[in-house]
């Protein structure tokens, strides 16, 4: 059986790998990437998505290095400008607004379809990306200089460092044998695409409740994409729901901002949970993206967590490639995983503190004391913006404004 053998073996082409993959070949390393089945193309004529992501502005420039963004945002995208929290029992909200932090805006409301179809866009016609699709993995076989990855079709891929990107339930990291802890939620997140009378001036709302939070999230057409966080049973009684008695529901609970529904599409709901494995780097493999954390969806960090493991590994690697070392060696394993596992950690038990603290009624008073803290202190508000918009002080060069030539720079 040959061989192929190259730098990095990515297994999982979804968003955050096929963004990796982009990043690594760009910058000079030979990249093969494994994945199962080859994206739909995106149409714009079809109706919105009901899966979207809010892409931080860090997220949008690791993207824009992936050479991706560019086609993202010819096609249908919305960037909001402004951030409205409220308490179900709070009638002055928590507003951020983008020109007062010096930014053209928080984020960009984008369906995962069209993100992942830029990015394969650009992974397989650059011809800088070795695509094994559709292929999957079997069988990793470690050693002390390069991993042989067995796929399914029956080829050998040899690689220096083998990514697992492969989603939560990844093989790679059953492969690896690194344990992860599961919280279940009991919390479905109900999904849709709805119009108000009024259209959405590209506010991103969100409003706590017990049960969990309604979010609104501006569409380019006026009308929004909604993600309502409920106890399982009730998502799954509400999606059963007709569309008139659902709307009087939900105008119930968004408490006629924007006016009244008057349209509303197909509806879904996913189970929430909170997943974070025990390591994310062993036997010059790495975990990233949801093979390696999944969060609660409260602030809707999760596919912006994936982009900065990608950003942040393609850092080390450069820097590893300039001083001449081995990109799988135990050293950068170990900075990988403190610095990726550190951040994500840090926001998923925040998010996981933020839930139980909106999602319990006896906490209301504790609630209203958190807000009005943070609407007075703009030191709070400020460290809560640079991180939602992935540009903190922990954030990886390329979401800060590098470029991948200013990586590899000596």
């Amino acid at each position: 059986m040959s061989k192929l053998q190259y730098d990095v073996a990515i297994i999982g082409a979804g968003m955050v790998g096929a963004a990796l993959a982009s990043l690594l070949s760009r910058s000079g390393f030979s990249v093969a990437l494994v994945e199962a089945f080859e994206p739909k193309p995106f149409d714009a004529a079809e109706e919105v998505g009901l899966r979207v992501s809010a892409i931080s502005p860090g997220s949008a420039a690791v993207l824009e290095q992936a050479g991706a963004w560019k086609l993202i945002s010819q096609q249908r995208h919305r960037p909001y400008r402004r951030m409205q929290v409220e308490d179900g029992v709070e009638f002055d909200p928590l507003l951020f607004d983008a020109p007062a932090y010096n930014m053209e805006r928080l984020g960009t409301i984008v369906e995962n379809e069209l993100v992942q179809w830029s990015l394969w866009q650009v992974v397989s016609s650059g011809g800088l990306v070795d695509l094994y699709c559709p292929d999957s993995l079997d069988q990793i076989r470690f050693a002390a200089g390069k991993n042989t990855v067995l796929l399914q079709s029956g080829k050998a891929i040899t690689a220096s460092l083998v990514v697992g990107a492969d989603g939560a339930v990844s093989g790679v990291r059953k492969a690896i044998g690194i344990r992860q802890d599961h919280y279940a939620y009991n919390q479905s997140g109900l999904v849709a695409v709805v119009g108000k009378q009024k259209p959405n001036p590209g506010v991103a709302w969100q409003r706590f409740m017990s049960g969990g939070p309604l979010a609104f999230l501006p569409l380019e057409d006026g009308r929004s994409s909604i993600v309502w966080t409920r106890p399982s049973l009730e998502a799954e009684r509400l999606v059963a729901l007709d569309t008139g008695a659902f709307i009087e529901e939900l105008d119930a609970a968004s408490s006629g901002w924007l006016g009244k529904v008057e349209s509303c599409g197909p509806r879904a709901a996913f189970p929430l949970s909170m997943r974070l494995s025990e390591c994310y780097a062993s036997k010059r493999t790495v975990l990233m993206g949801d093979a390696a954390h999944v969060v609660h969806p409260l602030a809707g960090q999760g596919v912006n967590l994936g982009f900065a493991d990608a950003a942040g590994l393609v850092e080390a690697l450069v820097k590893v490639r300039l001083a001449g070392g081995d990109i799988g060696s135990d050293r950068v394993l170990q900075s990988y995983d403190r610095s990726r596992r550190s951040e994500s950690e840090a926001m998923a038990f925040g998010m996981h503190a933020l839930r139980s603290m909106f999602g319990i009624d006896g906490l209301s008073p504790l609630r209203r004391a958190g807000l009005a803290l943070v609407k007075r202190s703009w030191t709070i508000k400020d460290m809560f913006i640079q991180r939602a918009v992935g540009t903190g002080k922990n954030a990886p060069r390329l979401a800060s404004g590098a470029t991948l030539r200013d990586l590899m720079q000596p």
